[in-house]
């Protein structure tokens, strides 16, 4: 009887202990982000940028889209980013020329760049101009934009003496090659257009949009260029508190606007699965000591573990001051790295508010393209904004002499 009494136990502890492995196996899972969205805007489909360094072009030319939606558009909309990466690229190196060679060029540039370009050159839609005459089925411009600067190289260094008279037809040779042609003419629903009357047609008054920055090395509500690499045309932004910047943004998605959003993405808060957080390590730090390992209380956590807890649930994070952004961008910590479209606004499960963007990586990350990025996020990591500015609250605007 004994024997059979231990051998009905252990059985009984067969059941139990995967049971409890099991009970605390599901408690030990992340408790993850949960979103729910409060505003959202029309945006047009997600792209792909891929190998190219032209965020700037496909994010400018999205907000773009969306203001055209606003206005009431319904046709098709998919406008060509090559065309005006194609143009720049020529304007750019004009002036690196006549720079001799000093100024930053490559794939890089800016929102002001997207608006100057639609000012100047006008726009196609996707299906004339793809961009793609190199042998791919997505953008891959590390081959072109050496081969444009091998070229630039050459032009600089003068070597007749004088500058020919080919040099440029030379460059736009090179660019038509890999890009394709620019087109003069072209056929939507039966009309004919050229890049400028299409332009007009899309129904958006190209004065109505304004550059948006904050940074304490200059006047508040006066512009200013942006001293980043990247922005070769030089162009001006209007310069605001960050509280000003923020509530601008805001007000834009209350009242159905998007917004061109550039930002620093090589912080590890701006994660490649959809989120982007400013965690704040010492707060995880004391949670990880209190709940974690014994090795977490007594000698600390390792900063992988810290990483990794922040993005396994809605953390705590740090409070952005102006002063902070401000020591980010002084000390190259705070660099322009991408551009994005913010398009609408959710809450965690928390009830925290994040920004909800429109990258163009194409369907990367948990959320297909889309990402989750939180208000101390945005205010710490911001470079500039582009916004129609009767999306400005009139207190801000009065402010700016408009």
């Amino acid at each position: 009887m004994l024997f059979k009494h231990i051998i009905t136990t252990l059985c009984i502890g067969c059941m139990i202990t995967p049971a409890l492995t099991a009970k605390k196996k599901k408690e030990a899972e992340p408790e993850g982000y949960k979103f729910t969205t409060v505003i959202e805007s029309p945006i047009t489909s997600i792209k792909n940028q891929s190998s190219s360094g032209t965020c700037w072009c496909f994010s400018g030319l999205s907000f773009f889209e969306s203001e055209i939606l606003k206005n009431g558009y319904t046709d098709s909309l998919d406008l060509s980013e090559m065309f005006i990466v194609h143009n720049s690229y020529q304007e750019k190196a004009e002036k690196f020329v006549r720079l001799h060679g000093v100024l930053n060029f490559g794939q890089g540039s800016s929102f002001g760049n997207v608006l100057y370009g639609l000012k100047h050159y006008g726009i196609v839609p996707e299906w004339e101009m793809d961009g793609l005459n190199y042998g791919t089925d997505i953008h891959r411009h590390s081959e072109l934009d050496g081969v444009l600067r091998a070229y630039l190289d050459v032009i600089v260094k003068n070597p007749n003496g004088t500058l020919s008279t080919a040099w440029k037809e030379g460059f736009k040779g090179i660019l038509d090659a890999y890009l394709g042609e620019c087109p003069e003419t072209f056929t939507v629903n039966g009309k004919e257009y050229n890049p400028h009357t299409y332009m007009e047609s899309l129904g958006i008054n190209l004065d109505d949009y304004v550059d948006i920055t904050s940074w304490t090395h200059r006047p508040f509500y006066e512009k200013m260029v942006i001293e980043v690499p990247d922005n070769w045309l030089w162009e001006s932004s209007m310069n605001v508190p960050i509280d000003d910047l923020v509530a601008i943004i805001d007000n834009a998605l209350e009242n159905g606007y998007t917004v061109a959003w550039a930002s620093d993405v090589s912080e590890r808060g701006f994660n490649r699965d959809g989120l982007g957080i400013v965690p704040d390590y010492d707060a995880l730090e004391i949670e990880l000591k209190e709940t974690g390992s014994d090795q977490a209380r007594w000698i600390g956590a390792a900063k992988n573990d810290l990483y990794k807890k922040a993005f396994e649930a809605p953390c705590p994070e740090l409070e952005i001051t102006q002063e902070m952004r401000q020591e980010g961008y002084d000390n190259y910590q705070t660099t322009d790295d991408h551009g994005m479209q913010i398009f609408g606004i959710a809450h965690d499960q928390n009830g925290k508010k994040y920004y909800m963007v429109k990258n163009s990586w194409g369907d990367a990350g948990q959320y297909n393209g889309i990402w989750y990025v939180s208000e101390a996020f945005v205010r710490y990591k911001t470079m500039d904004i582009l916004v129609n500015k009767n999306a400005i609250p009139a207190d801000i605007k009065a402010k700016m002499n408009f």
